[in-house]
């Protein structure tokens, strides 16, 4: 069990005596010049697509169970 922690936390415990971040990690100092495209930013509402829907009494099941079910014998 002291041999798993040790593994586990060796990194950690290296990775935190670094003197420098990795250049991926470190975010450029201007982001305008940045080449990446980006598309503009659109408005949505998020009850845009709400339709108003009242409960009802429950149908009868066994119809639609009976036309569902596949031909043939169920045993």
């Amino acid at each position: 069990m002291k041999r798993m922690f040790l593994v586990a936390a060796l990194p950690l415990i290296v990775s935190g005596c670094a003197a420098t971040l990795p250049p991926e990690v470190i975010a450029s100092g201007d982001l305008a010049d940045s080449p990446a495209d980006v598309r503009p930013v659109h408005y949505h509402s998020p009850v845009a697509g709400y339709t108003h829907r009242v409960p009802v009494d429950p149908k009868p099941w066994r119809n639609q169970n009976d036309a569902q079910a596949p031909d043939g014998d169920a045993s």
